[in-house]
């Protein structure tokens, strides 16, 4: 219990436990995480350690002031754009759909609460959970958002490549949070990344395109970004930075379903 008690995690709690520590204004905080190629030099779930290490923060930082509890990790979500490589694994959209509906329905069953936070590890799934979310209002009764921390720093970077996939901000997070699994050394000094491409292609807020990580034109052994500027530094900035801009949107989502 002692280990639930400081993670506050819903998995490691009794039957009893919940009906006994949760309310009608706890909050759910759901890390939404993907099993996918991050280049020669990140793990597959690299966007699963992150989501979880945000969520370990926020829940942190926040939970003296709202009640919070960190559920199990979604962890294979939508990848398809990195379906090309080995190990990543990728539900559909209409299975992604499916399981947020039924995990939707059963949140709403055995627990008290209605407030859930999902924190969004994976910019593939930001689509699909968007258009979600009114099903889990409407259909489920939930009172929910989707946080997409990475948005916060998305295309930002020094150097001439946008940052958009396994570059300086994931390979950062990496290093901070399991920098036994970064293996800088497979990486090359060259990339042959266009930063036109990835802006047409990727950043351009006024068309979508069906883009895939092994696109030469867009990446260089699936990473499109600079990883060989990452720092654990920067990596704890960034978790930092989404940690308290969590605080206000936990807020807002605790007075809405008030």
């Amino acid at each position: 219990m002692a280990k639930a008690a400081s993670e506050r995690l819903l998995g490691e709690l009794t039957f009893q436990d919940v009906s006994r520590l949760l309310g009608s204004r706890s909050v759910l905080v759901l890390p939404v995480g993907s099993i996918e190629q991050h280049g020669p030099h990140l793990p597959l779930n690299t966007d699963v350690l992150i989501a979880e290490a945000m969520a370990a923060r926020i829940v942190t930082r926040w939970t003296d002031i709202f009640d919070l509890w960190r559920l199990p990790t979604i962890s294979v979500s939508l990848a398809r754009e990195h379906e090309w490589a080995a190990g990543t694994l990728s539900l559909s959209v209409e299975g992604l759909t499916r399981l947020m509906h039924d995990l939707g329905r059963t949140i709403g069953r055995s627990l008290p609460t209605r407030n859930v936070f999902i924190l969004n590890g994976h910019g593939g799934n930001r689509g699909v959970l968007e258009a979600l979310l009114r099903d889990l209002r409407l259909d489920a009764g939930l009172n929910v958002c989707v946080f997409h921390p990475a948005a916060l720093s998305d295309g930002a970077g020094e150097g001439p490549i946008p940052e958009i996939h396994g570059g300086k901000n994931e390979t950062s997070i990496m290093l901070e949070v399991a920098p036994h699994l970064v293996r800088l050394d497979r990486l090359s000094k060259e990339s042959n990344t266009s930063a036109e491409m990835v802006h047409a292609t990727i950043l351009d807020p006024a068309v979508t395109w069906p883009w895939l990580s092994d696109d030469a034109r867009l990446s260089d052994l699936g990473v499109i970004g600079d990883p060989l500027t990452a720092t654990p530094e920067f990596g704890r900035q960034l978790i930092a930075q989404a940690a308290e801009r969590a605080g206000g949107i936990i807020e807002r989502l605790v007075e809405q379903g008030a």
